[in-house]
């Protein structure tokens, strides 16, 4: 069990809390990286674009001249791909691209980038993140002056209604309920600042049902 210190809003230490090496203390690992990455932005495709084929363009049932005769090519029909408004040869057609990882790889890289943000120091775990009200202005001052971070992903309980409607419009941080913590909202920050309740939560889910198994 590695030790983390847990601050104040004003970055100073108010106790510790212990928390798993499994999933604070891993080595990272760039393949988990490279292939829950690659998932997240593939799942994004909308997967939407089409091109009408020869048998979609309207038009072109009856062959432009007769077979034989004319001196000309023997035509099919004037909405053939190779007709100026006719269909496209082999295009594309809508598909959806989605693609999840297995649940131990998708475990896996949380958990190492969860153990990288450790390692660089990069890791604040706060008592609490309770606001008086939920002004972005409040909050700016909050994680840049007290806490003197430039950029962050902040982690904190939906219910915490004045947090999230105060960071959400902050252009260099984000925040996310530890539910929706991902591999790429840790990586697009510098800095990731978790409350203690919840850095116990997301060790819970990463490694509950291991501890479990184990029992």
């Amino acid at each position: 069990m590695a030790k983390f210190n847990v601050v104040d809003l004003d970055m100073k230490k108010v106790s510790e809390i212990e928390l798993s090496d499994d999933v604070f203390g891993a080595e990272p690992n760039p393949n988990l990286f490279y292939e829950v990455a690659k998932a997240q932005q593939i799942n994004r495709r909308a997967g939407t674009v089409a091109v009408k084929n020869s048998s979609l363009v309207s038009g072109g049932g009856k062959k432009p001249w007769k077979q034989k005769g004319t001196g000309r090519a023997r035509q099919g029909s004037i909405r053939a791909s190779h007709w100026v408004g006719g269909g496209k040869a082999m295009g594309p057609k809508p598909r959806d691209y989605t693609y999840r990882p297995p649940k131990k790889v998708r475990k896996g890289a949380l958990k190492a980038v969860l153990s990288l943000r450790a390692r660089e120091k990069s890791l604040v775990i706060v008592k609490d993140f309770e606001l008086p009200e939920g002004k972005t202005t409040k909050a700016l001052k909050v994680l840049t002056t007290r806490l003197k971070l430039e950029n962050a992903l902040v982690i904190d309980e939906a219910k915490n209604l004045k947090l999230h409607r105060a960071v959400r419009n902050l252009e260099r941080f984000d925040v996310l309920p530890p539910e929706g913590l991902n591999l790429e909202a840790v990586l697009r920050r510098k800095n990731l600042v978790l409350t203690s309740a919840d850095a116990k939560a997301i060790e819970g889910a990463l490694v509950g049902k291991a501890r479990a198994g184990k029992a």
